[in-house]
């Protein structure tokens, strides 16, 4: 074939008097080249002739193009390839080859080959959201994991966050993580169909969302709308980012410590994206999101609630089910039904608007996730737990625990000492671990082996550590363990009281019990050191002075109440230590 050079050598040569004979002998080409070279400045494009239809398939057109028809109804990996219509026609009689039918097939596939226009939305209204798969080396692996992407349609502005799992918790999880990071709402968010949101496709763009769904798209005001049925041509600027997140972020394979690691390193790459100019546009990804950042929805103050709910009913075992395992509560709540709440790295136990347990979720099968804090209270009627339970024999507890455990059973004998040991396992559902250790080893310095000494010196030891911290600290109620118990501080003015008025009505025992009841409760004070109290005057009609019963000398009772206290007494409330007391 001629090059366009040596058509303008040629055309040169005529132009300055040659002949065509001539240039047919100068340049080795035939007259009848010459001259197509003369009629055209620049060799003509190759086309292939048509050809014409091959002989042996012309009568089996019309089964074929009866099956690509009756393919358009069926699902999409339902139909006949072109080596199955070669089959077919082969046992009706076609004698050709397998290359003519599958020719023909490709043309008339590609006469129907669906073609699209590409889409623009104006600033602020669309998001959409897919997730995409990589692999991922961790230290136990590799593994595949599941990223949602959310990318907003104008700026093309993309968060991606690496989940556990896809369902709806998670899909919560992400979303919610992802309006935090943009800082706003767009005012739709797209869906391809994922069950977990839309659980069911009903009349063309209806569903039935999944209600958590519904409660997240009313919490941050936008519109949750889905593509048809396998048009995800419909979201394309997401289906784009799930190639970039594998193509570019994830290439080479990136290794990983965990999940946390993987976030902050596809946090750095979604902020470095910023500065790239996306195809077809002219400013960066991050300009073009301040434009739209006017036009979107405000972000609400207060953050959702991502997780699901399932109302439960606790067992004797003291546990609730939820997603194929078992988490433990504590005594007080057994056989209540509680809320369930699961989120993606946590389960909480709410009953009655309060939570009462919470637990790290369990992605495996058929486990049971106790507290032992949960189950102290039973060690009071049931201390073999202690040896015949995995829950206590496998907590991992300061050695101190087990040598005192040792030291208890060889002074009180096995089943006291048990019993002192699990008193002081109590302990721990009102404080810290760290706390009651140091007053185990406290107490086994000074020889004071028993519940009560530790529960004191624990107690010593959380006043001492309040008073350092410059203010008084509740005692600590850790996953609902133990229900908190308040007791007042006595008042023994109201004591000397009850002492003085037993003492009268003593004296007056002849008088009516209704006349004595019926009378004002009689006041004394004492200013002077070693005074006897003496009852003040009644202040009903015709009701009698009453004095005071005074004390023997050698301070024993003769059956009278007997109550004599100092000034100083009196100032701190302080009750008398008498003989007769």
């Amino acid at each position: 074939m001629l090059t366009v050079e040596e058509y303008a050598k040629i055309r040169l040569a005529h132009r300055d008097g040659m002949s065509i004979r001539a240039l047919a002998r100068q340049f080795h080409h035939s007259r009848r080249k010459i001259r197509e070279v003369l009629k055209s400045p620049e060799p003509r494009e190759y086309t292939r002739t048509k050809r014409p239809l091959a002989p042996k398939l012309g009568r089996f057109v019309p089964i074929i193009d009866e099956i690509l028809q009756a393919d358009e109804e069926a699902p999409k990996k339902q139909r006949h390839t072109a080596m199955q219509i070669f089959r077919r026609i082969a046992k009706e009689g076609y004698t050709g080859g397998y290359d003519q039918v599958r020719r023909y097939v490709a043309s008339r596939r590609r006469m129907v080959r669906e073609t699209f226009l590409p889409l623009d939305h104006p600033p602020g209204q669309r998001a959409e959201c897919d997730f995409g798969h990589i692999h991922v080396d961790f230290p136990d692996g590799r593994r595949p994991v599941a990223v949602l992407l959310v990318t907003w349609a104008y700026s093309y502005r993309t968060f991606a966050i690496a989940l556990p799992t896809e369902r709806v918790e998670a899909i919560l999880h992400g979303m919610r993580a992802a309006f935090e990071f943009f800082g706003c709402v767009p005012q739709e968010v797209w869906w391809d169909n994922p069950t977990t949101v839309a659980t069911a496709i009903l009349t063309g763009r209806q569903r039935k969302i999944h209600p958590r769904y519904l409660a997240l798209a009313s919490h941050y005001n936008f519109e949750p709308l889905f593509c048809m049925p396998a048009r995800g041509n419909e979201k394309p600027h997401v289906e784009n980012r799930v190639k970039n997140l594998q193509r570019r972020w994830a290439t080479p394979v990136p290794r990983m410590k965990d999940l946390a690691e993987l976030n902050d390193y596809l946090r750095r790459c979604c902020v470095a994206d910023l500065e790239r100019v996306a195809t077809g546009q002219s400013e960066t990804i991050g300009r073009r999101f301040d434009q739209e950042r006017p036009l979107t929805v405000l972000l609400s103050e207060r953050s959702f609630d991502a997780c699901i709910r399932e109302a439960r009913k606790v067992d004797k075992y003291q546990t609730v089910a939820f997603d194929n395992n078992r988490y433990s509560v504590p005594r007080h709540f057994a056989f209540r039904t509680a809320t369930v709440k699961g989120c993606v790295d946590k389960v909480e136990i709410v009953v009655e608007g309060v939570v009462v347990a919470r637990h790290v979720r369990s992605y495996d099968a058929r486990q049971h996730v106790l507290d032992p804090l949960h189950y102290l209270t039973l060690l009071d009627r049931k201390p073999a737990y202690l040896d015949h339970t995995a829950l206590f024999k496998n907590w991992t507890l300061p050695a101190v625990f087990g040598e005192l455990r040792e030291q208890m059973e060889a002074r009180h004998g096995p089943f006291a000492g048990a019993r002192q040991f699990a008193r002081v396992l109590q302990l721990l559902g009102q404080h810290p671990v760290k706390r009651v250790a140091r007053a185990i080893e406290s107490c086994r310095a000074a020889g004071c082996l028993t519940a009560d000494l530790i529960a004191q010196s624990t107690e010593r030891l959380r006043l001492r550590e309040s008073h350092a911290s410059g203010s008084p600290s509740p005692t600590p109620f850790e996953a609902g363990s133990l229900p908190p118990v308040h007791v007042p501080r006595p008042d023994l003015k109201c004591f000397d009281n009850f002492l003085q008025t037993g003492g009268l009505n003593h004296v007056e025992s002849q008088r009516p019990l209704a006349l004595a009841e019926s009378q004002p409760q009689a006041t004394a004070a004492a200013h002077d050191v070693g005074r006897v109290r003496e009852a003040q005057p009644g202040s009903g009609h015709g009701q009698r002075r009453l004095s005071a019963v005074p004390a023997p000398p050698d301070r024993v009772g003769t059956g009278h109440a007997s109550v004599q206290r100092t000034e100083g007494e009196d100032q701190t409330g302080s009750l008398p230590r008498g003989k007769g007391f």
